[in-house]
Formats: structure tokens, sequence, C-alpha cells
């Protein structure tokens, strides 16, 4: 417009003066404000990093990391000039125990070890299912409950034991379990099947089970499976085949939950950073 009109002209429609126009014009941006923009850049590349999922507290720990030091208010205050923010679980449980199957349950051992203080002291697992445009795919996972780390998963177009004995050989491989480290699961019929029970005799494990129509006795990988589908975007967007949603848990488990998202009750940090910090302290200690 100032190029197609005079200055006085276009102030006095504005009701302002010309020369409060031209000292606007003259103004530098303050300190505050020249920190701010380039907050907000950062603010917006770790959002960008986080795949959309952060909110202000694990974006400030980012920051932190990087050595801009700023507090969670002023955070999130420029997330909200940027219009970004971190995305918000869905209260949405599936059902996926059927525990009137007759057969012998295990005993709740995880009043043994409420707070593991060590790896392979007690896993946790369950199933799940996604949704997707062939029909429902079935994920059981297994937690190390001291590092939250996924240890062994696996999917399955079916609910049958076959897939948590997958999920559960590939955390033995991976983790070579000591004697006594407690696996633990809720009473459905997947986990009373004899081939599982076989395995966990094999390797030494201990069985434990949720009390009965108890769900805060696996609350952890309960509060997994809600991340895992918020974080996915899986629980607004429905894949249009079971092998894009496998594809998606792979992505997210492997590239993004275990080697990089920060969890507070680990000090926001990864599992897997939770696990390196640990094996150094042990290592100097030796």
């Amino acid at each position: 417009m100032k190029g197609e009109h005079q200055v006085s002209m276009l102030c006095e429609l504005l009701g302002v003066s010309r020369s409060g126009y031209y000292r606007w014009q003259a103004a530098k941006p303050t300190k505050r404000q020249r920190d701010d923009a380039a907050l907000a850049a950062q603010i917006g590349q770790f959002h960008r990093q986080s795949r959309g999922n952060y909110g202000a507290p694990r974006i400030v720990a980012d920051l932190r990391e990087a050595g801009s030091r700023t507090s969670r208010r002023r955070c999130a205050r420029l997330m909200r000039a940027l219009g970004v923010r971190g995305k918000k679980k869905q209260r949405r449980k599936p059902r996926t125990t059927d525990s009137r199957h007759g057969r012998a349950v295990a005993p709740n051992l995880v009043k043994l070890v409420e707070t593991p203080h060590a790896p392979d002291q007690l896993w946790v697992t369950d199933i799940t299912y996604l949704e997707t445009g062939q029909g429902w795919l079935y994920l059981a996972a297994i937690l190390d409950a001291w590092s939250r780390r996924v240890i062994g998963w696996a999917c399955a177009p079916t609910l049958a034991a076959p897939l948590v004995i997958a999920a559960l050989r590939i955390a033995v491989k991976r983790r070579r379990p000591p004697a006594g480290t407690i696996h633990h699961s809720d009473r459905g019929s997947q986990y009373t099947d004899a081939q599982l029970l076989d395995l966990l005799d094999t390797t030494g494990m201990a069985r434990s089970m949720s009390r009965a129509g108890n769900c805060y006795d696996n609350a952890m990988i309960e509060s997994f499976w809600s991340t895992l589908k918020t974080e996915t975007g899986m629980d607004v967007v429905i894949p249009a085949t079971r092998r894009q949603a496998e594809l998606a848990v792979f992505d997210y488990i492997e590239t993004f939950y275990n080697p990089r998202r920060r969890h507070s009750s680990l000090g926001q940090i990864s599992p897997v950073a939770f696990e390196l910090k640990h094996q150094k302290l042990n290592t100097k200690a030796v």
C-alpha cells in the first residue's frame, strides 16, 4: 500500500501520526523479541522431530539438552504462538482378554518388585488391537518395567497364543533374562497356553498374573497402548492394510519410542538412553 498511496494519506485514514509511523518503521526488535524468535525456531524443529507428539515439558527437555535454558511457561507460550501442541491420549480401552478358560492362573508377583531397580526384574505384557482397512491387526508387546523399553513385540491377524509366544521369543533372544525374571500378564487364555508355559519354564522365568478384574495391575502397558495409538495417529487415521499398520508399529517402536521418546518417569530421557546411563554407572563402579 505504501508504494501505491502517500504515507500521509494512509496515516490519516488509520488515525496515526506520520512521526509515530516512522518511529515504528525505524524501531528494531528488542533482545527479548529476538531471543523469542530464535527459541521459537528451535521449538518448531524439536516438535517436528518428535513427529508432532511432544508438549512443552518434553520440548523443554530437548531445548536444555541442546544448551537452551528456558522455562516451561515460556515454551508453552511460544508453542501457542506457533500453533503447535502435543498430542493428547484418547481414553479408549480395547477388550482383548478372555479369562473364562478354566485353566490355572498364576499369583500376582508384581508387589515383589513394585519399583524395579535393574533391568530384567519385571517384564509386563499384553495384547491390543489396531483397526485397518483389512480388519483387525492384533499386537502383543513386552516392556521391561524398569526402563519402559519394548523388548519384544509381534503382530498377527488373529488373537491366539502364537502371537504372545512370538513376542516372548523375541524378548528372550534380545535380553537373555536371568532366572527369576517375572513375566506379568493378565489372565487371558493366551497366557495360559501350554507352549507359552513351556517357554517360560525353559528360560527360568516366574509367571505372574493380574488380579481378577483389576486393570491397574498392568497399568504400565495399558498406558503404552494409549501412547502408541495416539502418537502414531492410528487412533484417528485407519491404515488401509494390516501391513501398513505393522510397518507403522515397527517405525514407532524401533526408531522413535525406544531410542528417542522422552519419559517423565525416566527423567525425560528415552528407554535406550536410560539403560545406557545405567550401564555406564555400573562400569564406573566396577
